[in-house]
């Protein structure tokens, strides 16, 4: 049996050069937590200081005998979710939030339009870049990540940043795996 290991207790930091990142369905999907990520990958920048949060909720159905023993108990459906509030508003992180056809750009990449539109969103490649502590780096890969709560509000007051909330689902790909964590080691 290994002991307890302080080595291994982590803070989660984004990566410096961006943590979230976004791509079109379709688009290659990692497979280790080092290699470049393709072209198609989008940063959406700054993220609020509350982070990525990944939630996942199982319901279960249960079966009693007739004296109330519960003899049998199965998982009748798992939902994953990862959550996060945008602080930059920039080309990327409004095609993320509002979609890709939504956001008008001028001839050098600044938004000049926003169209809100009530359509659902297509789905993306989702990846998320985190520094852990001791030297090491973790990638979470979402396959198949699909907005689906945009409801959350958008404030404009003089004493708080603007943010943008996302709910992201991840939905399972032909294995059944919802998301793929990749980890490694870095020089120093």
């Amino acid at each position: 049996m290994e002991p307890n290991n302080a080595e291994n207790v982590s803070f989660g930091k984004p990566k410096a050069t961006g943590a979230l990142f976004y791509a079109p369905k379709g688009t290659t999907v990692p497979t280790n937590a080092t290699t470049e990520l393709p072209e198609a990958f989008r940063n959406v920048g700054f993220i609020s200081e509350d982070g990525l949060v990944n939630a996942t909720e199982t319901d279960t159905e249960t079966v009693n005998d007739w004296s109330g023993q519960e003899v049998l108990s199965g998982q009748t459906s798992f939902a994953e979710m990862f959550t996060y509030n945008m602080l930059e508003v920039n080309a990327n992180s409004m095609r993320h939030y509002y979609g890709e056809d939504n956001v008008e750009l001028d001839g050098e990449g600044n938004i000049t339009a926003i169209h809100v539109k009530p359509a659902e969103l297509e789905e993306v490649v989702f990846v998320a870049e985190v520094v852990l502590t001791g030297g090491r780096i973790k990638r979470v890969v979402v396959p198949r990540g699909k907005f689906v709560d945009r409801s959350g509000e958008i404030s404009y007051v003089n004493s708080e940043a603007v943010t943008y909330p996302v709910q992201l689902k991840a939905y399972p790909i032909a294995d059944t795996s919802t998301h793929s964590e990749y980890f490694a080691s870095v020089a120093s």
